[in-house]
């Protein structure tokens, strides 16, 4: 199944959340392939030193994204079937298929071919889905169960065919009114952009060529980057006026759109809320030069007293989101042996 991470607003911690729960994920025993599609690169220089990264980026042998749809980008063929890396030798079961600036270039390839691929041309078919076809070759190659695509902050054509192509997305939210803000647009987008989808998927029915079925389902959002408080909500009083206003924001613009066309995930409680990670400050720069998750970080990585107790602390803040993810795996399993 692909997951995928996304939040109009930028700066919400999606990145740093993505890359703690894919290692718990991980950590559980199941192959986990993590997909960098934001051309900003931020979970790429994460997971990998500037060396790795500069091979991963370099033509014909790299293992990029965009290399690996760099023929469709150009015209002179199909995508291509790379192998993501590993990149944490402690997390054997963790794969990564690198972000690339050039997937700047290919946004604009998708914006000039969505038209023309609603009329059925078999050449741009293949440009829209050939993310989601690499991303399934991607998976099956290192046989990864359960795929995490990072996403940039914005409604773009990039971000359009990213997320068509996946079955589920989560939305980390910061508890302020920007990030509030961003969720406005994005159930009205997800509900134009499916209407749009199924146009497309009906002129490639007779294509021959695989393709998603374009209606993410919402599984939720994470509270980010509060600052805590020993009370009933563990924030400071600034950050509980728009804490308090995620869940209604999230049902007014993500869920109510959404329902009516069963893209949203029902879960046992009749919430949304997946958890809160606080603002876990200086730990999270160790954790970036270290390239390993905070509640791996030692004292080796610069960590002392207080500092090092409170990141060892920190994999219990990942605890109910990974059980959330490792259930939807079972929840998604179980759909597909009945269709």
């Amino acid at each position: 199944m692909i997951i995928g991470i996304f939040n109009n607003k930028g700066g919400v911690g999606k990145t740093t959340y993505l890359y703690h729960v894919a290692h718990e994920v991980a950590s559980r025993g199941k192959k986990v392939l993590l997909v960098d599609a934001d051309p900003q690169c931020n979970l790429t220089a994460y997971c990998l030193r500037d060396s790795a990264v500069e091979e991963a980026w370099a033509p014909g042998v790299g293992t990029s994204l965009f290399i690996n749809i760099q023929p469709l980008h150009e015209s002179m063929g199909d995508v291509l079937d790379g192998a993501p890396v590993q990149f944490n030798p402690k997390y054997p079961n963790l794969f990564l298929v690198p972000g690339d600036p050039n997937l700047s270039d290919f946004e604009d390839t998708l914006g000039d071919t969505w038209n023309r691929a609603r009329g059925g041309s078999i050449s741009d078919l293949r440009k829209q889905t050939g993310i989601f076809r690499y991303i399934k070759t991607a998976a099956k190659k290192v046989g990864a169960e359960i795929t995490f695509l990072d996403l940039g902050p914005n409604l773009g054509p990039l971000n359009r065919t990213a997320l068509t192509s996946c079955d589920y997305f989560l939305v980390p939210v910061s508890p302020d009114l920007f990030s509030i803000r961003g969720t406005q647009n994005l159930g009205r987008k997800l509900v134009g952009w499916r209407a749009e989808w199924n146009v497309i998927r009906n002129a490639g029915t007779n294509s021959g060529i695989e393709m998603p079925h374009g209606a993410p389902k919402f599984v939720g959002y994470v509270r980010q980057q509060h600052n805590t408080r020993n009370n009933e909500d563990g924030m400071t009083q600034g950050w509980r006026i728009f804490g308090s206003r995620v869940a209604d924001a999230i049902g007014a613009n993500i869920v109510g759109p959404l329902g009516p066309l069963g893209q949203v995930i029902s879960w046992q409680d009749g919430g949304f809320d997946l958890g809160s990670i606080p603002n876990l400050h200086s730990l999270v720069p160790y954790s970036q030069e270290a390239r390993k998750p905070i509640f791996d970080c030692t004292g080796a990585d610069g960590l002392r007293g207080a500092h090092l107790a409170k990141a060892t602390e920190s994999r219990d803040l990942f605890d109910h989101m990974t059980r959330a993810i490792l259930g939807l795996e079972e929840w998604h399993l179980a759909q597909s042996l009945r269709s």
